[in-house]
């Protein structure tokens, strides 16, 4: 099994000290790679990041829910605004390949494995 390791730990760089929510995250893994899906309601593509560094996988979003001019809610039960979610990625992983996708507030991030932890077919010679 490919590992995918969420990260536990707070993250304290001074831009990113805001409280935010843990998306849901589904990780499905199948033979070519990892394939994970996060609800992020209310996100829209431009309020979205997703970012590989080194061996780190980061989702970092903002919903933007519009309250109708001069109007103000007066009852929210969802007070945090942000997503935020991390992942180390095993070396199996190709980085390099990641692909995502939204729809419908819900991001499809797709990781290959690297070529090395491809599965692949060996021909046998006959002497």
């Amino acid at each position: 099994m490919t590992e995918l390791t969420q990260q536990a730990k707070t993250d304290t760089t001074p831009a990113r000290t805001e409280p935010a929510l843990l998306p849901p995250v589904d990780v499905i893994e199948d033979s070519t790679g990892i394939t994970l899906y996060a609800d992020l309601p209310g996100v829209p593509k431009d309020r979205l990041q997703l970012r590989v560094e080194g061996d780190q996988l980061s989702i970092e979003a903002e919903t933007v829910l519009p309250v109708p001019q001069g109007m103000d809610a007066t009852h929210v039960e969802v007070g945090l605004s942000r997503y935020r979610r991390a992942f180390t990625l095993s070396k199996e992983l190709d980085a390099e390949k990641v692909s995502a996708e939204m729809s419908h507030g819900v991001l499809r991030v797709r990781i290959p494995k690297a070529a090395h932890a491809q599965p692949r077919r060996i021909a046998v010679q006959v002497a």
